[in-house]
């Protein structure tokens, strides 16, 4: 593989939950000739968004349900930009407790699946435990096999 491959992960946490999933996944990615960018959503350019091989969006859901206010910028820009062919994943945290269960993730992934080359969804309840790790490997090694 390539090893100028580009991967962003852009990702926004309120409670720390999808900032550790990130660095899961940030770690898994250590096993590819990969260069990881992270970037907290407000700190990404949006001009940037095809500069890059993948890009992973990293999110917590809002209320019930909901794509938190500040990651609707970035949601927007998928849509309005010619992205079809950049390979995506989006990945997340929630609570099974609330009805909407990782809500954002979902809206997530049903825009990139029609706007981009979506290679994988992932969902973790709360905090990731020791028992998600396979799950997240899984999601990177997904990625990575889209870009080759």
């Amino acid at each position: 593989m390539n090893c100028r491959k580009k991967v962003a992960i852009i990702y926004a946490s309120i409670t720390g939950n999808t900032k550790e999933l990130i660095e899961i996944l940030c770690d898994f990615f250590q096993e590819y000739p990969i260069k990881v960018y992270k970037f907290q959503v407000g700190d990404f350019q949006l001009p940037n968004l095809s500069q890059f091989d993948a890009v992973i969006i990293g999110t917590y859901t809002w209320g019930s349900g909901e794509i938190p206010e500040e990651m609707i910028p970035i949601y927007q820009s998928f849509e309005m930009k010619d992205v079809n062919k950049l390979v995506t994943g989006v990945a997340g945290t929630g609570d099974k407790f609330y009805p909407n269960y990782c809500g954002a993730v979902d809206k997530f992934r049903d825009m990139l699946f029609v706007h981009t080359e979506l290679a994988a969804t992932l969902k973790i309840e709360l905090n990731p435990q020791t028992k998600d790790l396979t799950k997240c490997k899984q999601f990177v090694d997904s990625l990575v096999r889209r870009m080759a």
